[in-house]
């Protein structure tokens, strides 16, 4: 019976050769430059090993073998796989929320101003620009191998709180079951958007990107689809 490294104890992990090592202190470890190159060597072996054979095909032997660390080393800063991935889903995340406070401020006149001028709003470019820097871990985490729980977090951390931002005030801090279902759908519809961006090879620019958002906001049924 195969034993999984997620089921392992401290006692176990040393009888297969894992090392339980005391972590040091998060502060201490976030700017080593050693711990930095071994997340980077894992985030790289996750997302390949993800493209080629879903999350639920290849072991922590597997990561580490592709990534040319150790068990040890990988148990020294994760639990398993599972919280590999949470911690590098995390961290993209909360790259997202500093958008939040800047789309926050934003209001349907502004989109409008710049919608007519035909110029894409900045923040929005500033959000794609982001988006494709984290291209790669986004086309394995939303795809058919990765992830079904990050696309709900996504569509939270961006869609969600970009289609809040819009409302007027009463529906932001009063909203009814209807409001509710409003953004519901169109949160659900931009993470679509963007999903589909991801999948097709992100080839739009940012700018246009930013440009096609803020069109689906006002377009309505009947009217041609060009920009």
């Amino acid at each position: 019976m195969a034993v999984t490294a997620k089921k392992l104890t401290s006692s176990a992990r040393e009888a297969f050769g894992v090392a339980s090592i005391v972590k040091p202190p998060a502060s201490s470890r976030t700017c080593d430059p050693r711990i930095v190159r071994t997340k980077a060597a894992l985030r790289e072996a996750l997302i390949s090993l993800m493209e080629e054979r879903g999350f639920d095909g290849f072991t922590v032997n597997d990561l580490c073998q592709r990534a040319g660390l150790n068990r040890g080393t990988f148990y020294n800063h994760f639990e398993d796989k599972d919280d590999l991935l949470q911690t590098f889903e995390n961290e993209v995340l909360r790259g997202l929320a500093v958008f939040r406070e800047k789309m926050s401020a934003l209001s349907i006149k502004d989109l409008m101003g710049y919608l007519v001028m035909k110029k894409p709003f900045p923040v929005l470019v500033e959000l794609f620009d982001y988006l494709r820097e984290e291209g790669d871990f986004l086309h394995a985490v939303l795809g058919p191998g990765g992830d079904v729980r990050f696309g709900p977090r996504l569509r939270e951390a961006v869609c969600g709180q970009f289609i809040m931002s819009l409302l007027h005030e009463q529906y932001r801090e009063n909203p009814t079951p209807f409001v509710n279902y409003y953004i519901a759908y169109y949160a659900g519809a931009y993470l679509g958007f963007i999903g589909h961006w991801v999948e097709t090879g992100m080839k739009e620019s940012s700018e246009e990107m930013a440009l096609i958002a803020m069109k689906l906001l006002f377009i309505k049924p009947g009217e041609p689809i060009t920009m």
